[in-house]
């Protein structure tokens, strides 16, 4: 096993960041895309984020592996929104249960801290365990469940919110 590094992102990152994205929609409930996308379609994604700021997107590589990502991105459209921002992360299949996840979701939340950002917001499908574990360790707190705001795969799902404080 290859040590690990964290990165921003590049743009040549896409091919393999779609990917695993759409393992994700094919295969889970916890992003609500119902329906693979393109590398094209997520450039115009990739092109608002950047190395500082708010907006960041970061890959983990073991070697020359890229095996997750994890970003904040605007959480509402309106201005007074604009100190908070939401996380999401996604990782391999094969790079779940052994620390990755913790070592890339910190280092987002560590670079947000010298950004003006009051808080970070993530919404967890239910039920996801080891999400929720995750968002805790780093020091989220529950704030609500909105029950069953999606369907996919047939059948609703509940989103609970969690939020940590930064700055």
């Amino acid at each position: 096993m290859s040590p690990l590094s964290i990165r921003a992102a590049q743009e040549s990152d896409l091919p393999v960041l779609t990917r695993l994205y759409n393992h994700y929609v094919s295969t889970s409930p916890v992003t609500f895309d119902v329906s693979a996308v393109s590398v094209e379609a997520r450039r115009s994604w990739f092109r608002h984020y950047a190395s500082a700021g708010p907006h960041r997107l970061l890959v983990a590589c073991e070697g020359e592996r890229t095996v997750g990502y994890a970003s904040s991105s605007r959480f509402r459209e309106k201005a007074a929104y604009e100190p908070t921002v939401e996380t999401t992360i996604y990782l391999d299949p094969d790079a779940t249960g052994r620390g990755i996840g913790t070592r890339l979701y910190g280092a987002l939340l560590e670079g947000l801290e010298g950004e003006d950002v009051h808080r970070a917001v993530a919404g967890i499908t239910l039920p996801n365990p080891p999400s929720i574990d995750l968002h805790r360790r780093l020091g989220f707190r529950e704030v609500g469940t909105f029950d069953e705001v999606g369907r996919k795969f047939g059948r609703y799902w509940s989103v609970q919110w969690y939020e940590k404080r930064l700055g």
